[in-house]
């Protein structure tokens, strides 16, 4: 019973471990090229990260749309510099991203 505890606490300390080793939705951000045209609470190239979260809240479908248009770029909604799309980013980091933003990109 002893070696079963052990493992059982052990097991739970490899997910922790593998929970911690998982990028931030913030790096997530800056390893997919976000960061060089967007800011948290600036606009440089393209909105704010804040000014996105205030344009969308409340729209509970919005989460789908905003993936494919990082995922696929485009221009229009806020201004006329396109946004290049981002083919290369994967499903679950673009989800985690824009759901990091539609939150107000917090810190933690």
């Amino acid at each position: 019973m002893k070696n079963l505890l052990i493992l059982l606490s052990l097991a739970g300390l490899c997910n922790l471990a593998s929970a911690a080793d998982e990028p931030s939705p913030a790096a997530l951000a800056g390893s997919n090229g976000c960061m060089i045209c967007h800011n948290a609470s600036q606009k440089l190239v393209g909105p704010a990260y804040k000014s996105i979260a205030d344009k969308y809240q409340g729209q509970s479908d919005i989460q789908k749309t905003l993936v494919n248009k990082v995922r696929n770029g485009g221009a229009g909604a806020w201004g006329k510099i396109p946004m290049p799309a981002h083919p290369d980013a994967t499903e679950e980091n673009l989800n985690k991203i824009v759901a990091w933003i539609l939150k107000g990109s917090p810190a933690n």
